[in-house]
């Protein structure tokens, strides 16, 4: 079966009612903007037959390396679709563990909501969607790209995910993707047991000297996501998520900021750059990573509890000197 008939089946199976509310790929669509190529059919016809019997090329084949056509047409909407989708993605996954961690009240609508049925079971639920959702869009925008490549004989495609990188939509780079992951496997250590074999897409490897997490899409596709630090080089604790997509400890992050620990990473600058890439103004819309911390302490209890007084004590020992140097900057002294 062809990707597109599959992607199509995908949208209209037993998940079509979570899908009504999202956004997705509009895969056929875009194949037909890739089709209607004017200026590249036009090269073609003028280039001659005789050449594409020597050259054996596909008929669908263009040796220009862009299409204005296409260019302004087909990348504005694969723009425009992909962050919908990274948007969609990110608040559903946001307000899922929200609700994960979540008591009380607001616990027991959600299970009314659901008439008292088991609450985990409907999150693993959820979360099971939301993960087929992004992948297979995520697969969807793949797919698109090596059409457009293989029809413009370009490298477009590539430096097209490039640029996804750099406006921080690349739907299987996205942080709330860890975080899901991290969902997963706390839930899978959990006292109820294994939840199903949908779970053994992820795995996490802390032992080794460079943790990571790896997503298994397929025996062929799988991504790996650093868990160390890119500041102090070990394993994160208190992880957060600049809005750039990199994660840091907290600590950290606060001192690439240059802000204080009790401040919090809220008070730094719009100048402020991400230590990584070196993007501005990432450090305000910054996301405590519940999940992935919540990992990391079952599976490193001894380091996490290490680095939890650690912290503790510098938090105390910035709030002394800070509130000191206020003290004599008030009095004058």
């Amino acid at each position: 079966m062809k990707f597109g008939e599959t992607f199509t089946e995908y949208l209209h199976g037993e998940q079509e009612r979570f899908l009504n509310k999202c956004s997705h790929l509009e895969y056929k669509r875009l194949k037909k903007v890739l089709k209607s190529c004017r200026i590249c059919r036009a090269l073609q016809d003028n280039s001659g037959s005789d050449q594409q019997d020597e050259s054996n090329a596909s008929p669908d084949f263009c040796q220009c390396d862009s299409c204005p056509l296409c260019d302004q047409i087909f990348f504005a909407e694969l723009t425009r679709e992909a962050s919908d989708i990274a948007g969609c993605f990110s608040s559903r996954v946001r307000r899922l563990l929200h609700l994960h961690v979540s008591s009380g009240m607001q616990r027991y609508m959600w299970r009314l909501r659901h008439c008292f049925t088991d609450d985990q079971q409907v999150m693993i639920q959820e979360g099971r969607m939301l993960l087929d959702y992004v992948t297979m869009n995520a697969i969807a925008i793949r797919k698109i790209l090596k059409k457009y490549d293989k029809i413009h004989g370009s490298v477009n495609g590539r430096e097209f995910k490039t640029k996804l990188r750099a406006k921080h939509i690349e739907l299987l780079q996205s942080p709330w993707l860890i975080e899901l992951g991290a969902f997963y496997l706390n839930f899978n250590g959990s006292d109820g047991g294994e939840p199903g074999e949908f779970f053994r897409k992820f795995s996490c490897d802390l032992n080794d000297d460079q943790p990571a997490m790896t997503m298994s899409i397929s025996d062929t596709l799988k991504y790996e996501y650093s868990l160390n630090c890119a500041v102090c080089l070990d394993t994160l604790f208190n992880p957060y998520a600049l809005s750039c997509g990199h994660l840091f400890c907290k600590s950290c992050a606060c001192s690439s900021a240059s802000v204080l620990l009790f401040q919090g990473l809220k008070t730094a600058s719009q100048g402020a750059k991400c230590p990584i890439c070196r993007a501005v103004g990432v450090y305000n819309d910054a996301v405590q990573m519940t999940e992935l911390d919540l990992l990391l302490k079952n599976r490193c209890k001894d380091y996490w509890k290490e680095r939890l007084r650690s912290e503790r004590a510098e938090m105390v020992k910035q709030s002394k000197e800070y509130w000191q140097s206020q003290a004599i900057l008030t009095l004058g002294l």
